[in-house]
């Protein structure tokens, strides 16, 4: 397992971390709540990685909630002082793989 996403979740542990306007309005949305975020980033693996993003190294996490909903989440890098959670939604199986890790 990677340190990256080892260091992403114990800054979601904390409550270090801070959800983009997109975000917000995103999980709004698409009724995806904050605890399930917390679920998704606790047993998800980081499936792309995005080191030279435009804005700030981030990366995407790919998670299930504690009733197996499928999340993506785009979040910072660890470095920063809080995770920015840039965008989150569920995959669309006709996008990606099976298990929502590769896209097709």
């Amino acid at each position: 397992m990677s340190t990256l996403i080892i260091d992403i979740r114990q800054k979601i542990d904390r409550d270090e971390f801070e959800l983009s306007k997109h975000a917000v309005d995103r999980s709004i949305l698409r009724g995806i709540r904050i605890t399930e975020i917390k679920e998704a980033i606790a047993n998800g693996q980081i499936i792309e990685d995005y080191p030279d993003d435009k804005y700030f190294p981030s990366c995407l996490i790919c998670g299930s909630t504690s009733s197996d909903r499928i999340l993506h989440i785009h979040c910072s890098y660890p470095s920063r002082p809080s995770i920015k959670i840039i965008t989150l939604y569920e995959p669309d199986i006709n996008q990606w793989n099976k298990d929502f890790t590769q896209r097709k």
